[in-house]
Order: C-alpha cells, then sequence, then structure tokens
C-alpha cells in the first residue's frame, strides 16, 4: 500500500489531532476512517436521492401545491 504525504498547516495538523484524540484513536486511524465516512456518505446521498427520485412523481400527485416542484432538483445537488 502507498504511503501519502498530506500537508497540514500547523492549525488544521492541531485541529485534527485534537480530533482524533477525542474519538480515542491515533492519528492515522482517525484519518483512516475519515476517508472511509465519507465515502459511505456520498453512497447514502446517492441512494436517498435516488430514492426519492422514485417517489416524486407520487409525491408531486398526492400534493400538487407542494414547493418545490419536481423540476427543482436543488436538494439533492446541494448534498
Amino acid at each position: 500500500m502507498p504511503s501519502l504525504n498530506v500537508p497540514f498547516t500547523d492549525d488544521e495538523l492541531e485541529g485534527v489531532r485534537a480530533a482524533a484524540a477525542a474519538e480515542g484513536k491515533s492519528l492515522k486511524a482517525y484519518l483512516h476512517d475519515l476517508g472511509v465516512r465519507e465515502m459511505h456518505r456520498k453512497q447514502f446521498v446517492a441512494g436517498a436521492a435516488a430514492w426519492a427520485d422514485r417517489l416524486r412523481e407520487e409525491f408531486d400527485t398526492a400534493f400538487p401545491g407542494e414547493v418545490p416542484p419536481a423540476g427543482h432538483r436543488d436538494g439533492a445537488e446541494a448534498a
């Protein structure tokens, strides 16, 4: 597995070390878990957006006066 050299400012590194300590993890474990969590978050958001898209027509039919209409996709794209 390749080694990574990720540059941080002194303030950034201090903050990351504090966050790792707050979770009771080593810096290496914390950074690993942070990347994995972000990957899982993106998968969750994509799945939730797909689920909402499948239900959008049914919702728009049931609640025609609701805003925003199906043509506005700001919510899914904002995530």
